[in-house]
């Protein structure tokens, strides 16, 4: 990174992109599961290019979004999990329940990250329409899924090198 100053006696420390003996929970909505499914292949391929072993890759499903935070809560206090990646996707319909459950999810997967001290990648989708979370989950806007993989991974580098 080029800050614009000098740096040269200043210590960097960043996560890095690869990652070993590391155990991660893909916790996948299966509400719009087509969406969820895109999502989980580009975290898995993600977390496996990056050197994760697929036994430490543990793939979980949960009804809707909003159910993603309670399973995530439960795997980040197992001791299991070195972190967590949220999978899924809300699609915006004529009622305020899109709000409700965006924000709530959305809530409960960063305090997840916060009380538990454990990486919470996310990749939960929140859409306008089905075109728009199509084009998020593996088609022209990218896949959120290997974004939250690749921040999950990078995070638990980093915590690693902080203590």
């Amino acid at each position: 990174m080029d800050y614009g100053i000098p740096m040269n006696d200043i210590r960097i420390i960043e996560g890095g992109a690869r990652i070993t003996g590391a155990r991660f929970a893909v916790i996948v909505a299966r509400f719009y599961a087509e969406v969820g499914d895109a999502l989980t292949r580009g975290a898995v391929d993600t977390l496996r290019a990056a050197g994760a072993d697929g036994a430490d890759i543990h793939v979980i499903h949960v009804p809707g979004a909003w159910e993603l935070p309670l399973a995530a809560r439960r795997a980040a206090g197992n001791g299991q999990y070195d972190a967590i990646i949220a999978l899924g996707c809300v699609i915006r319909g004529e009622t305020a329940h899109f709000d409700y459950v965006c924000t709530e999810a959305s809530r409960g997967l960063a305090a997840v990250g916060e009380d538990c001290g454990l990486p919470v990648g996310f990749g939960l989708l929140t859409a306008e329409n089905r075109t728009q979370a199509e084009a998020r989950a593996g088609g022209e806007k990218g896949n959120k899924g290997v974004e939250a993989a690749s921040a999950a991974i990078e995070m638990i580098n980093l915590l690693r090198r902080i203590g």
